[in-house]
């Protein structure tokens, strides 16, 4: 996920149900015919990759599919590229898995040629820049198209696509508005490619975790049962993320990942040899001593400060002078200025495992984002080259690969799937109840959880509670599953965890197909 903004912004105009919702076609009345000039394309070529010591051909079709409203009026077009298994007997039992990024305003590009897609941009993989141009392309054997097939979504405004004709594109752009737009994608999917009795997924990073889950619900509500949902480096409650006044939670649910972070730049002093063990230590300290100090507030006595610093100290490196300055409280971005400012460097913050010189160190928060910088250039110029020599997909328009313009007019007001008391707007973003509630009516669904030890921007620990908080019955507590990697919010840019990763995806896929 790209830099968030916890700030609210207007949106003008909502997309009302009826627009995206498609009637079957047994029941569809007469209505009005398609707007002429505007149509669906798409290019098909044929590829193959090795994983797990097999080769898999596969179909590949870039393409557009032209959403309309109630009216039969060309709203969007939405840009996708499929991969498809060949040589599959009965594609009922072939599982299809759509796939989406976050920002919000990024393109699919990074799940695409970064972790799951054929192909990928074979980056450094201990947190280095990318070496210039020409940037490695190459097969991808971690890859899951060995288990499913994969539809990567570009959302409105990402990648090639684009709102059409009169149509305002901020119109698509929010948390409700954005799931309905890409759940009419999937639907529209399915039944122009005869895939509603597979095995369905959803599969989302960073904000495409927050989509995913109040996708899950739509998709349910509309009868598509989706036997999987996996997210990677989840952020369902922003709560657990918004470093403002009064709200202390983001403090306790970010040491895990500081000292996490610590323990990789060899900050500790002894240095502890098992990670999830330290780190256990950690959120015990976090959610019992420190949680209850910061409770006290200013009554708390100066001994249970000492020894509350003492241990904040031992766990991030971070001196005791600088905690008790900062009310025993250091935000993400403070820390990431702060743990290696001996060095005259700051971390990164979607994957700490990165490090650059810090330009502007009096600044209290970076002045630009390391991991980017690092590895943007490689997926872009990566992309471009991809989808004209391998796909032979054709476009004049210019693929975003972040639009920040999405994130400038996003509106974050997610409409409760159970009234709040009172009325009005929750002061969080949470999604996390749709989530539940897909969960509770589709009891066969099942949730895979992927998160990195070193990610500042989604912190592992934070996904922790957030499903500690789902509030599911005992009997469907077990549907979900938690997995932790050694590195930082774009899992694959770590080639063992991206294999790690890999494995735990085909697990899943095989366990909730088999039901």
């Amino acid at each position: 996920m790209k830099k968030l903004s916890f700030y609210r912004f207007s949106l003008a105009g909502a997309i009302l149900l009826a627009t995206f919702a498609p009637v079957p076609a047994a029941l569809a009345k007469p209505g009005p015919m398609p707007s002429p000039g505007i149509h669906s394309r798409s290019v098909v070529t044929h590829g193959h990759v090795v994983i797990g010591g097999k080769t898999i051909r596969y179909t590949a079709r870039a393409g557009t599919l032209i959403m309309r409203n109630a009216k039969m009026q060309p709203v969007a077009s939405i840009f996708y590229v499929a991969y498809t298994r060949d040589g599959v007997s009965n594609e009922n039992d072939r599982p299809i898995t759509f796939a989406y990024n976050g920002g919000p305003g990024s393109s699919t590009v990074w799940l695409h040629l970064g972790g799951i897609g054929p192909w990928r941009v074979a980056v450094p993989t201990n947190a280095e820049s990318s070496p210039p141009a020409p940037f490695p392309i190459v097969k991808n054997p971690d890859s899951v198209l060995n288990k499913t097939d994969l539809v990567f979504i570009d959302p409105v405004g990402t990648g090639y696509s684009h709102a059409i004709g009169k149509t305002n594109p901020q119109q698509f752009w929010g948390v409700d508005a954005d799931a309905r737009s890409v759940g009419a994608f999937i639907m529209r999917y399915l039944t122009k490619f005869n895939r509603w009795n597979s095995p369905k997924f959803i599969l989302g990073e960073s904000y495409g975790t927050t989509r995913s889950a109040v996708l899950s619900n739509y998709l349910q509500q509309h009868g598509v049962e989706l036997n999987g949902v996996i997210l990677l480096s989840s952020i369902l409650n922003f709560e657990t993320a918004s470093f403002a006044p009064g709200n202390d939670l983001p403090y306790v649910l970010y040491l895990p990942s500081e000292a996490a972070v610590a323990w990789y730049h060899h900050r500790l002093s002894p240095r502890p040899k098992n990670l999830p063990a330290f780190l256990s230590q950690v959120e015990h300290f976090a959610t019992g001593a420190y949680a209850h100090a910061l409770m006290m507030g200013d009554t708390l006595p100066a001994t249970t400060e000492n020894a509350v610093i003492s241990q904040l100290v031992r766990y991030t490196s971070i001196p005791a002078h600088i905690w008790r300055r900062a009310n025993l409280r250091l935000t993400g971005s403070e820390f990431q200025k702060l743990l290696l400012i001996n060095q005259d460097r700051q971390t990164g913050r979607l994957d700490a495992r990165y490090a650059n010189y810090d330009l502007m160190p009096m600044l209290p928060f970076p002045d630009y984002s390391v991991m980017t910088s690092a590895i943007d250039g490689a997926f872009t110029g990566a992309f471009n080259w991809y989808a004209r020599n391998i796909l032979h997909y054709h476009s004049k328009r210019h693929y975003y690969i972040l639009n920040y313009r999405v994130i400038q007019h996003w509106n974050w007001k997610n409409k409760p799937v159970i009234p709040t008391l009172g009325g009005g707007w929750p002061g969080y973003t949470n999604v996390a109840p749709n989530l539940e509630r897909a969960l509770v009516t589709n009891p066969h669904l099942q949730l895979l959880v992927n998160n990195g030890y070193f990610d500042l921007g989604t912190p592992f620990y934070a996904t922790v509670y957030t499903m500690q908080h789902l509030g599911l019955p005992k009997a469907l507590q077990g549907h979900v599953h938690l997995k932790f990697y050694y590195c930082g919010h774009m899992l694959y840019l770590h080639h063992a965890s991206l294999n790690e990763l890999h494995n735990n995806i085909d697990h899943f896929i095989t366990m909730a197909t088999r039901g």
